[in-house]
């Protein structure tokens, strides 16, 4: 490796480590609640998963596991020789299955908690000593008879203890919930684990709620599947998207995610803050989806994350971020941060969830009819995906709507761009006035003007 590659290496790494920073304060001590099948239990990159699942644990996360184990009770079925009835995709458990469903729900369990109790040296799970606890936190109630088939031993939540889910939460305890629920009556009843899952994360008023998509066949898999879903989604457009009726002409909504989906939507609906689906035949995607803007699923929300707003107070610290690059190459203007505080109101930002993506100013001279629009920056990493054309739509629509008919602009880098969105030379003599009079001749801005 040259000194070079090295140096960019280094710089590379520190850029990504702090850009995660903000994620790592915003979870610490959220709870989250992740949802995944037992055909990810077989895949050999489940340890990975493990290993990341001890790196939350460290951040702070409080996590809440519940598995599934379709495959395994299959598998178990097949070898006591049973057959067992289906009805809209939901299993009749008689009592013969439901033994089986026991032995392999149980299996499963224990190998779940034998890897997140691994402490092996040279290993991501090195003095990781994660505490696993269970219990019987899911009350359970039959789900009745539908179209005249008594599902006997299949069962819906009817209640979480959320209480004790908590107190265990934070003792720092990870908790692994099994799809099996009780009855006041000592009934045992099996469960899906999409069900589960969204009855606790609406319980606990989680913060995330995060299902693990897989496979159909070899062939196919979801990460394909997914490609046919919006990386964001709120709640309104995915019920939308559920009755086929996309928004955006995206295709339908694959049978296999379509119950996650549904899931995930009534999740957020009932104060999950968001909810999440992606593969997990991604190495490392829960880190990929929670620790990166763009993440690698799909995400829904109750509301739309990206937001043009009035800059507030406590804004200044992030518009500067964003200019003050720009105002070292000479492109902005340089402005203090006490000037910044006494105009904020002159300005907007575009955000998405959370993070400041760009900002522009607009300054009117009310006697001209005229206004000013300045300080137009996006975030470098934020580039090219149209947040400069969305700010100055809003900027215009903000000057017409105060009866302003005339922008203008002075730039020394971005006069193509501002020409391409209709801006057209003009002389200082067109400025107002007092304009004119502040005009920097050192910086030689052109000026450029569009009529509203």
């Amino acid at each position: 490796m040259t000194a070079n590659s090295k140096m960019d290496s280094t710089t590379e790494f520190v850029s990504w480590f702090r850009s995660v920073a903000p994620y790592i304060h915003a979870f610490r001590g959220k709870v989250f609640v992740f949802g995944f099948g037992g055909e990810m239990i077989t895949d050999a990159k489940f340890v990975h998963f493990i290993h990341d699942i001890n790196l939350l644990a460290s951040l702070g996360v409080r996590l809440v596991l519940v598995h599934g184990a379709r495959p395994q009770i299959q598998l178990r079925l097949d070898e006591s020789q049973l057959e067992t009835k289906t009805l809209l995709g939901i299993r009749v458990t008689d009592p013969a299955a439901l033994q089986c469903v026991k032995e392999a729900v149980g299996r499963v369990h224990h190998e779940i908690a034998a890897l997140l109790s691994m402490g092996l040296p040279n290993s991501p799970m090195a003095n990781a000593a994660i505490r696993v606890n269970s219990g019987n936190f899911v009350t359970a109630c039959p789900h009745g008879i539908i179209q005249g088939v008594d599902l006997m031993h299949t069962g819906k939540v009817r209640k979480i203890n959320a209480q004790a889910i908590h107190s265990c939460l934070e003792q720092g305890d990870v908790v692994l919930i099994s799809p099996l629920g009780y009855s006041p009556t000592g009934e045992i009843f099996n469960l899906t684990m999409e069900n589960v899952a969204t009855e606790v994360a609406i319980a606990l008023n989680a913060e995330k709620l995060i299902f693990l998509l897989d496979a159909v066949d070899c062939s196919s898999s979801d990460t394909e599947m997914l490609g046919a879903l919006p990386r964001e989604l709120t709640v309104a457009e995915s019920k939308l998207l559920l009755k086929n009726k996309a928004p955006a002409s995206n295709s339908l909504v694959p049978d296999m995610i379509q119950s996650l989906l549904q899931s995930a939507t009534k999740a957020c609906e009932m104060g999950v803050t968001r909810t999440h689906l992606i593969s997990h035949y991604s190495d490392g995607a829960i880190l990929q989806e929670l620790f990166t803007h763009h993440g690698i699923g799909t995400m829904i929300s109750q509301e739309t994350l990206q937001a043009l707003r009035k800059a507030r107070i406590e804004d200044v610290g992030g518009i500067l971020q964003l200019i003050e690059p720009l105002e070292a190459e000479g492109i902005l203007v340089r402005r203090s941060r006490e000037l910044l505080e006494i105009e904020i109101d002159r300005f907007t930002v575009l955000e998405h969830d959370g993070i400041m993506l760009g900002c522009a100013a607009l300054y009117p001279f009310p006697e001209e009819s005229s206004c000013e629009l300045a300080c137009l920056a996006i975030h470098p990493d934020y580039r090219d995906q149209g947040h400069g054309n969305h700010l100055l739509k809003h900027i215009e629509k903000e000057a017409a709507s105060q009866g302003i008919h005339t922008l203008f602009v002075l730039t020394t880098h971005a006069t193509h761009w501002f020409i391409e969105r209709g801006f057209s030379h003009a002389t200082t003599a067109e400025l107002p006035q007092t304009k004119q009079n502040l005009y920097n001749y050192q910086r030689r801005s052109k000026v450029l003007i569009k009529y509203l």
